[in-house]
């Protein structure tokens, strides 16, 4: 009889489950992925390239859309609510902070990827106001990579040699980059350096490489498209493209290119081209990662203007 006892207590320790019942279930966030909600495509980009797939990166913008007109969705508030993290541009690229008032209605932490950034500051409608586009050099990219390696490993401290790891690789990526982008655009002699797009989204890399940048629309596309663009506006940049010889100008995949067409037509001039500005590109095409979009937006320059 003991025997028998001692046979069926194997037995039932052998049986489909039963060594998990003694078990008691994870509930940290690490018995899944954690779920990293980002406001805009370069940010998305920059996350995925320090987590890989140690986490569940989504972005609420699609490529190709605007953040200074975005309006969120019920979905958007729906993933929020199962984020652990978020991480937004800040600086009001998000019109009327739509990222900060997710994060802030879900009760989730959020990190703003622009902390530590010096903002270019502009003047619009008589005000002062700081240029959201920093993410346009690879210097001011880095420091966007630096503020989500730091919110993630505080996230998941078990991973931060990985992200550390990753970072430095991608860090030496953007520094190649720089030094790429300069030695490209050394065929552009200095006075050519004249750079006419949509909206003001290029102050940064503009200063960066020796631009000078016209844009009718001013800072955010939400501020002078809808009501049409001010006539003494227009009389600007289109002076500025005689009086500088501006071989072409540039329309934006994430906005209308009609105003600038009819820019590039009163002035006599080409439209070179569609720049990456606040959204970078499908999946699957050459500007589908923050150096691919940088990458494929000098090189559209140089095709038109050198």
């Amino acid at each position: 009889m003991a025997k028998l006892l001692v046979i069926a207590a194997c037995l039932a320790l052998m049986a489909p489950g039963a060594s998990h019942a003694q078990e008691s279930p994870r509930t940290d966030f690490m018995a899944r992925k954690p779920l990293l909600v980002c406001s805009t495509t370069q940010i998305a980009d920059f996350t995925r390239q320090i987590v890989g797939d140690r986490c569940d990166v989504r972005c609420i913008l699609a490529p190709g859309a605007d953040p200074h007109t975005y309006m969120p969705t019920p979905g958007d508030a729906q993933l929020t609510l199962k984020a652990d993290l978020c991480l937004q541009n800040g600086l009001h690229l998000e019109g009327k902070n739509w990222m900060a008032a997710l994060a802030r209605d879900a009760g989730k932490p959020l990190v703003t990827c622009t902390d530590g950034i010096k903002p270019i500051t502009l003047e619009q409608g008589g005000e002062k106001v700081n240029d959201p586009h920093s993410w346009f050099t690879p210097r001011n990219a880095a420091v966007y990579v630096n503020n989500i390696v730091r919110a993630v490993s505080e996230l998941d401290p078990a991973g931060k040699w990985e992200y550390e790891a990753r970072a430095r690789l991608y860090l030496q990526q953007l520094r190649a980059l720089d030094s790429w982008i300069r030695e490209q655009f050394n065929v552009i002699p200095p006075h050519k350096r004249i750079l006419v797009t949509s909206h003001d989204a290029f102050n940064y890399f503009a200063e960066e490489y020796g631009f000078k940048n016209r844009a009718p629309v001013g800072w955010s596309t939400g501020v002078e498209i809808g009501a049409g663009m001010t006539p003494e506006r227009r009389i600007q940049v289109i002076d500025s493209i005689r009086e500088f010889g501006v071989k072409a100008v540039f329309v934006e995949t994430s906005v209308n290119p009609k105003l600038v067409r009819e820019i590039a037509t009163d002035a006599g001039v080409k439209v070179g081209g569609k720049l990456y500005s606040d959204s970078m590109g499908e999946s699957g095409s050459a500007g589908e990662t923050y150096i691919g979009m940088m990458r494929e937006n000098v090189l559209t320059i140089i095709g038109a203007l050198r």
